[in-house]
């Protein structure tokens, strides 16, 4: 009885612990599902953590043009190479996907990726998974993926991304710049490092999309039907136009380029700016760098971040001030040679002066003692304000990263008189042509710029466009047309190196600038050729279209040369722009206008432009004109050549041995071909034949000397 009444006890207490157990489980379930939290845990998140995929859609990086639509900067697919070194990834002995042979894999992508054999062997020893084979294996082109995926190496796979690519690489470096991804992260985001795609990361950047979807319990991604997939496109990158016309750039790197082969320098900056709109047209400097390559030197845009001391340029602008502040009497007499100033001698480049001189004259010489006269009677406020009305001692704002604002600082009489030819004060070059355009637009200065416009890359939409950007009445237009002239006298009547400046093509006006430097003592180096020389000009002279400014520091040959150099470039500008001869200047009977030839036959035309002593290229066979090259209205000298497009179905290539670039720039333009050019001068070498017939796939190299 005692062992039946046990066995009834004990299971009426399992009954109830079970019943107690039950209700436990009821009440923690209730709590679990009532509550967003528990233990610590955010319930909602985990689920939906383990239940939500998000997948990022990535923007593409906008693109950098200039003004006419070449392309410097764009987004082109690109690979990386990556190695699966676990063998449990090779399902088929017979077809492994794991890299078996370790050291014959380095054997043969060593050479192609650039690495050593035992750079790759170190990483293919490695005990993971999968390792990527950088830094050569990374953002490889598809050519170099082909020419690996013909070696059928086993494990070798490629990983597909992008990469910023510059299809003119040597084009505008500085001003262009350079993106690129952080080298130890692949899913980094192409950044801007210098230049506009630094100052514009964020506008070409763009911004990147998501789509939300749910997956199974087993990780699959649910039917659509059952699922609702959240889209959040990409915002693409805007486009950004630049100012820099690509023929004006071409003329400045090549010219620079030409030069820099043959002479010794530290450095050398050249930029050419619309006169009546501020836009930056071209800028270049050697030395210079590829923007695929990054085998940078120096890292400042001379355009915008050099700063020095100009020299006798800023007698522009001091003379400028005598003339605003009433104390500027060209026709004045002085003495020139030397001047005492406190306890400091200022004398003129000759060491002696000219004799007694007027102050006109003075400037067509580049006197310093005129400067030092015209500066102590006006004194240091008013040389002062005038400088830093104009823009000296600040940025200019240009939109281009990392401006130098230079100093103009000067207190004692001393430095007042240095200041006036410039020494003692550092300006930059887009400060100085920034201040060069009150001389053509009646005194009125202009912001520089270098952004045209901003495209959205998707709808086309112009987001911003640039604006002509006045900054004030600086000047009388009576002062600056005075000081054009006497620029004008500088080169061609002046006795300074100015006068190698002439051209028989187009009229210059400019000034020349010498100035010291100092050396890490900080005191001025006087060694032959410790100076930094300048040249500041306008032209065409009589209707004032183009600014140049141009600096080379510690220049060992002849000025002659460097003259040169700079007269050549404007000189193509001229040709290109069709404004390479003075009107004044020329015999009118050897001034033609053209008239309009286009829907005229072609027989007729050619005759009746021959009988003017024209060089007519016909282009085609066809009956008709179609188009013409100089355009209706525009002038042309007597022996220079005219473009007829008739209306065949085949173009042949004229023979252009002999051909300026300018002129083959136009060829190429109106025959739509794309085209290299390589020196400077004149075409010697030329990659199609004549009487090739013309298709658009074609690209014409051309050597010139």
């Amino acid at each position: 009885m005692k062992r039946k009444n046990s066995t009834i006890n004990i299971s009426k207490i399992i009954s109830i612990v079970l019943v107690f157990s039950f209700f436990a489980i009821i009440i923690k379930l209730s709590f679990v599902s009532l509550s967003k939290e528990t233990d610590g845990v955010d319930l909602t998140a985990f689920v939906e953590a383990r239940n939500t995929e998000e997948e990022i859609l990535p923007a593409k990086r906008g693109n950098i043009y200039t003004i006419d639509g070449e392309i410097l900067a764009q987004n082109v697919n690109s690979f990386t190479v990556v190695a699966y070194l676990s063998p449990s990834r090779t399902k088929d002995e017979k077809n492994p996907q794991h890299v078996v042979n370790k050291e014959q894999t380095a054997s043969l992508l060593a050479p192609i990726l650039n690495m050593t054999e035992e750079n790759i062997l170190n990483l293919l020893n490695r005990n993971v998974y999968q390792v990527e084979l950088g830094p050569g294996g990374r953002d490889i082109s598809s050519v170099t993926k082909k020419q690996i995926e013909a070696l059928a190496l086993p494990g070798i796979g490629f990983i597909e991304t992008s990469k910023r690519y510059y299809p003119l690489s040597t084009f505008a470096p500085y001003v262009v710049g350079f993106a690129a991804r952080d080298p130890d992260d692949a899913s980094a985001p192409i950044t801007g490092k210098m230049g506009i795609e630094a100052y514009y990361d964020e506008e070409l950047q763009g911004i990147n999309g998501k789509k939300i979807y749910q997956k199974d319990a087993y990780g699959y991604t649910m039917p659509i039907q059952n699922n609702n997939v959240i889209t959040e496109p990409a915002k693409n990158g805007q486009d950004i136009y630049l100012t820099i016309d690509s023929n004006i750039q071409l003329f400045v790197e090549n010219g620079i380029k030409e030069f820099s082969s043959t002479h010794q320098m530290d450095w050398l900056t050249m930029a050419v700016m619309d006169a009546k709109t501020g836009a930056i047209l071209a800028s270049g400097s050697n030395p210079s760098f590829n923007l695929n390559k990054l085998d940078i030197k120096e890292y400042l845009n001379p355009l915008t971040s050099y700063q020095y001391e100009p020299g006798s340029t800023m007698k522009i602008f001091s003379f400028l001030a005598a003339m605003e502040n009433d104390a500027y009497d060209g026709n004045a007499k002085y003495q020139s040679g030397i001047r005492y100033v406190d306890d400091a001698r200022i004398q003129d480049y000759n060491g002696h002066g000219w004799g007694v001189i007027t102050y006109d004259e003075g400037f067509s010489y580049s006197s310093n003692t005129a400067a030092t006269d015209l500066a102590l009677k006006i004194g240091r406020e008013k040389l002062y304000n005038f400088y830093d009305s104009l823009g000296f001692g600040k940025t200019t704002g240009i939109t281009l990263p990392s401006e130098a604002d230079g100093s103009i600082d000067f207190t004692y009489r001393t430095e007042l008189a240095t200041a006036s030819f410039g020494q003692g004060i550092t300006t930059t070059p887009i400060q100085n042509l920034q201040a060069l355009t009150i001389l053509v637009n009646d005194g009125v200065e202009l912001q520089p710029y270098i952004v045209e416009k901003i495209v959205d890359s998707d709808t086309k939409e112009v987001t911003y466009q640039h604006e002509r950007t006045e900054l004030g009445q600086k000047a009388s237009k009576e002062h600056t047309d005075k000081m054009l002239s006497m620029m004008y006298d500088v080169v061609w009547n002046g006795k300074t190196d100015a006068r190698y400046y002439r051209s028989d093509n187009i009229v210059i006006a400019g000034k020349t600038g010498t100035a010291q430097f100092t050396g890490a003592d900080g005191k001025y180096k006087t060694g032959t050729y410790d100076y930094i020389r300048s040249f500041a000009g306008i032209f065409p002279y009589e209707n004032p279209q183009y600014i140049i400014y141009v600096s080379v520091k510690r220049y060992t040959g002849s000025i002659k040369e460097y003259a040169n150099m700079i007269t050549k470039i404007v000189e193509e500008i001229a040709k290109y722009k069709n404004i390479s001869k003075s009107i004044e200047k020329v015999d009118s009977s050897k001034i033609i206008t053209m008239d309009k030839y286009i829907s005229s036959e072609t027989t007729i035309t050619e005759e009746k432009l021959k009988k003017l002593n024209l060089n007519v290229i016909k282009l085609g066979n066809g009956k008709f004109i179609i188009n013409q090259y100089p355009t209706y209205g525009s002038t042309i000298l007597v022996g220079n050549k005219v473009f007829l497009i008739t209306n065949d179905s085949e173009y042949k290539m004229p023979d252009i041995k002999g051909w300026s670039s300018s002129e083959v720039i136009t060829l190429c333009k109106l025959l739509n071909i794309k085209y290299e050019l390589t020196g400077y001068g004149n075409v010697t070498e030329s990659s199609i034949k004549p009487d090739t017939t013309i298709t658009n796939d074609l690209v014409l190299k051309v050597k010139l000397n």
